[in-house]
């Protein structure tokens, strides 16, 4: 299905059921709806949730940008889908820079917003300077810039970002979802112009202090790539956050983890 925010066509698949209540997901840095764990999107519906996965601008199936645009396009886009499945409000969940762009969903459009849940993620009132010195682990960074110029093939490359995200087992959803990729159209880890276009999306709302939207802050205790810090700055930020550490867990969702997360999302 397709939603439209002006000129941008917006990617998005409704997981059911009809009866649950909706859950905008926001995968990370120009990856596609399609990187979602299967077994936590099941999580969620048995907890009553109805996800609905969607690719915002410059991922997935949705439009690439000819030209710069703000992170205020980004949140505008989530609020399209919205729109156009006639939702007045939803439930937030981004993992890594969807995260960001769910921050700034709840601060743009509070009204639309019942709950934001962000996972893996930078703080939205950081700039990329604090980004990069604060947050960043910079041995798994350049380690994965490495393996992105190396790498021989997409599945090759994605196999190796799975390891690096501590997901076990990732080599099989890895080629499995890379496939479903390249069904349709799509090279999600190997569009370095699109994952520029986002991370330079400048962002002039408000900072996390004004949030009023209940929210839950995640992160894995074994996250190689981003350091806990970010998560407690964000939980120290947003007025009621509830944060969670999760032992042993990595950049993506262990399937360990996923009735966890499921049933504290369920519980904000």
């Amino acid at each position: 299905m397709f939603a439209v925010n002006g000129a941008v066509r917006l990617a998005y698949d409704d997981l059911g059921p009809p009866g649950g209540e909706p859950i905008l997901m926001l995968m990370g840095l120009a990856a596609s709806r399609f990187w979602w764990p299967p077994g936590l999107l099941t999580a969620l519906q048995a907890e009553g949730f109805r996800p609905i996965v969607l690719d915002v601008r410059d991922s997935g199936e949705s439009t690439r940008a000819t030209v710069q645009y703000s992170a205020e396009d980004l949140t505008d886009d989530v609020i399209a889908v919205a729109d156009h499945l006639g939702l007045a409000d939803a439930h937030l969940f981004g993992l890594s820079f969807g995260s960001v762009v769910a921050q700034r969903v709840a601060l743009r459009h509070p009204d639309r917003v019942r709950t934001l849940t962000g996972y893996a993620a930078g703080s939205s009132d950081a700039g990329l300077a604090k980004v990069v010195l604060r947050y960043f682990r910079w041995g798994t960074q350049l380690r994965l810039g490495r393996l992105t110029r190396r790498a021989g093939s997409d599945e090759e490359l994605a196999v190796a970002i799975m390891a690096v995200a501590g997901y076990p087992g990732g080599g099989d959803f890895a080629r499995t979802t890379v496939a479903r990729d390249r069904e349709h159209g799509i090279r999600s880890f190997r569009d370095v112009s699109a994952q520029g276009r986002q991370i330079r999306a400048r962002w002039h709302g408000p900072r996390l202090r004004e949030m009023r939207v209940p929210a839950l802050v995640l992160h894995g205790e074994a996250d190689r790539l981003l350091r806990d810090r970010a998560a407690r700055d964000i939980a120290a930020a947003v007025p009621g956050a509830r944060l969670m550490i999760l032992p042993g867990a990595g950049h993506v969702p262990p399937p360990d983890s996923w009735a966890t997360i499921a049933r504290a999302m369920r519980d904000i």
